[in-house]
């Protein structure tokens, strides 16, 4: 469904035709003004009137109405298309959860659709909407604020999640608490959250670099203001930023889960020592009140006054010198 229909002139909203063929010819009939419009979610047959009107390729239309692609950047003839995944993380859940942007970029227009959670567009729009110096430099913009905006974003889940995972660390580590059997459970969670937060932040990369106009991607990109490629740029050294606190992450997650199983094992080897220790000292006793207990009349001391209180007492020495035998050895 259209949740904004505008049109600006010179960085100004402004009320424009109902017919949306109308409002695009009055945009580009003016030359500084651009017609920006936001769906969130549309189906098929919702769309269907936007992409008759502005000429979108097929393949980008149905990119949008599916969602559930990764961050990319698609030239075409009448128009760019761009898909941003913003994303949300929940300190109480320890769950990250990605939305979609994706962007329609043409010559007059902006076409902005939403998925999920975590969009940053309306956010956007009234930071705009407030500066008119720039939000008349056109479309690009718009491009540039929406992207910077979910990139700044990434860094904030980014320092929420390097927080979360010093606290996992001090549990795994900690004497009373790594012993736990949800912590491997919550290792592996913590771990899935930063693959999402991955597959968001690592394949944009690539986009921005275009739009930056740096490396193999020097030319400009259609429809976006070469005189944009520095604000491209900056947006895209904070996503290097990010991607690199995410290699971080999952690097140092996977230790913490290493060290726990690591941890883990080596109780368990001590646990198997204790077991054997004291099974060793049951068996001593044992083995003597199983000799004794056999029904043979001519046995040595059995006839003894003394003989049942020496056999404890011997019983009673072996056990106290296995004991300290054991303890020496670190075995209990």
């Amino acid at each position: 469904m259209i949740v904004d229909f505008a049109i600006y002139r010179d960085g100004r909203r402004s009320e424009g035709p109902d017919d949306l063929s109308d409002a695009l010819a009055e945009a580009r009939a003016e030359g500084d003004a651009f017609l920006w419009i936001g769906l969130h979610e549309p189906t098929e047959r919702e769309f269907d009137l936007v992409t008759d009107e502005f000429g979108l390729h097929p393949l980008a239309v149905e990119d949008a109405l599916k969602a559930h692609q990764r961050p990319k950047l698609e030239v075409y003839d009448d128009s760019l298309f761009v898909v941003l995944k913003p994303v949300v993380y929940e300190p109480k859940s320890d769950r990250v959860s990605t939305g979609e942007v994706m962007i329609f970029i043409g010559d007059s227009f902006v076409v902005t659709v939403r998925h999920g959670e975590g969009s940053p567009l309306a956010a956007v729009q009234r930071l705009l909407e407030n500066d008119p110096d720039q939000l008349r430099h056109g479309p690009t913009t718009v491009l540039y604020a929406i992207a910077d905006a979910v990139v700044d974003h990434y860094l904030d889940v980014a320092t929420e999640l390097g927080t979360d995972l010093e606290e996992l660390e001090t549990e795994v580590f900690s004497p009373n608490l790594g012993g736990s059997r949800t912590t491997a459970s919550r290792i592996y969670t913590f771990k899935r959250q930063v693959l999402e937060f991955r597959r968001a932040t690592v394949p944009l990369a690539l986009p921005l670099t275009r739009l930056a106009g740096t490396g193999p991607y020097g030319a400009a990109v259609p429809f976006v203001n070469e005189r944009a490629q520095p604000f491209f740029r900056d947006v895209n050294d904070h996503l290097m930023r990010v991607n690199e606190s995410v290699e971080s992450l999952d690097r140092l997650v996977s230790d913490i889960l290493s060290a726990h199983l690591a941890q883990m094992s080596v109780r368990q080897n001590d646990d198997m020592r204790k077991i054997s220790a004291f099974a060793a000292m049951a068996a001593v006793p044992t083995l003597i009140a199983g000799i004794y207990g056999m029904n043979f009349d001519h046995m040595p001391e059995l006839h003894w006054v003394w003989a049942y209180p020496a056999v404890i007492l011997l019983m009673v020495g072996l056990e106290i010198g296995l004991y300290r035998k054991f303890k020496q050895r670190g075995w209990l």
